[in-house]
């Protein structure tokens, strides 16, 4: 490709400026009237011996050491099936799983719900009910009996505790 120097001190101030191969190899069509595919603009940085800005690095967040590592939410996606009424002691298996001194009963399923891998019901501290889901995809769904309920962070923590408990000794 062969460029007059003014053309050639324009790409050179533009990847000085960071600008981007195609951002020039549209400039130097509209700017130049130079119609260049964007391999020749690459072949034509790299004859001039010039090399493209890599764009900034985001900043890094340091976690704060005094914070306790986030708790999943405890809502989720339901399954693309509505989770069928079932009463609370129909299928349900008092698994005994909730953690030494915890306030948090987790029972699972012997009858998986529609559309999910291993379900079952937990009853927080404060005597709220849900209905906990795992489906297909390996997402996990708390469904409250009282809409827009949330337990505690240290609910969550004891539920996700014995939910782990629970799914290693069911193999998971």
């Amino acid at each position: 490709m062969n460029l007059n120097e003014t053309q050639k001190a324009a790409v050179t101030a533009w990847i000085a400026d960071g600008l981007k191969l195609s951002e020039i190899q549209n400039r130097l069509g509209k700017e130049h009237s130079l119609s260049l595919t964007y391999i020749e603009v690459r072949f034509l940085v790299d004859d001039l011996k010039l090399v493209p800005k890599d764009p900034p690095a985001p900043p890094v967040v340091e976690p704060k050491a005094s914070l306790a590592p986030a708790a999943a939410p405890a809502t989720a996606t339901p399954p693309s099936e509505p989770v069928p009424d079932v009463p609370a002691d129909a299928g349900a298996a008092p698994s005994g799983a909730a953690p030494a001194g915890g306030s948090v009963k987790l029972t699972v399923d012997k009858v998986t719900r529609t559309g999910t891998l291993v379900s079952g019901e937990v009853t927080f501290s404060d005597g709220m009910k849900a209905v906990w889901y795992l489906d297909q995809a390996g997402r996990l769904g708390v469904v409250a009996d009282q809409k827009g309920y949330k337990p505690s962070p240290a609910d969550v923590q004891q539920f996700q505790l014995a939910l782990e408990s629970e799914m290693a000794k069911l193999g998971y």
